[in-house]
């Protein structure tokens, strides 16, 4: 079986997506997946548009994509969470929009727990306990 080569307009606006996330152009985000780009598109190393913009700190384009439908809880090729990487990263606002919006920290390897423990982040800990 033959792979049909991707349309060029396809790559084109996929690699917008993903500028758009790791820059935290929410706007950008929801327009595009409002006129049919899935919330869930994924890179070459399955990195979501939620794992780009929780890595980068942006808590506002992790919230769009929440609100658009995106999972939250899917980990990339190398089993990594959304919210591993944002404790990973320190970045206290996407840690809090992705816990509010129901993402699992008992996910991935390392866990964002495991995450938690190993940088001595105990608010993120006592966030989970609520």
């Amino acid at each position: 079986m033959t792979e049909q080569p991707i349309d060029p307009q396809i790559l084109e606006i996929a690699q917008h997506m993903f500028d758009a996330a790791r820059a935290g152009d929410a706007a950008t985000l929801a327009e595009y997946i409002d006129a049919g780009v899935p919330a869930n598109l994924t890179n070459h190393s399955g990195d979501t548009l939620v794992m780009l913009a929780a890595y980068h700190g942006h808590a506002d384009a992790v919230r769009t994509l929440a609100e658009r439908g995106a999972d939250l809880d899917r980990l990339n090729d190398k089993g990594q969470s959304p919210l591993a990487g944002a404790v990973f990263k320190g970045a206290d606002e996407v840690v809090r929009v992705l816990s509010e919006a129901g993402a699992d920290p008992n996910l991935g390897h390392p866990t964002a727990i495991d995450t938690a423990k190993m940088f001595g982040r105990d608010e993120y800990l006592e966030l989970w306990q609520r």
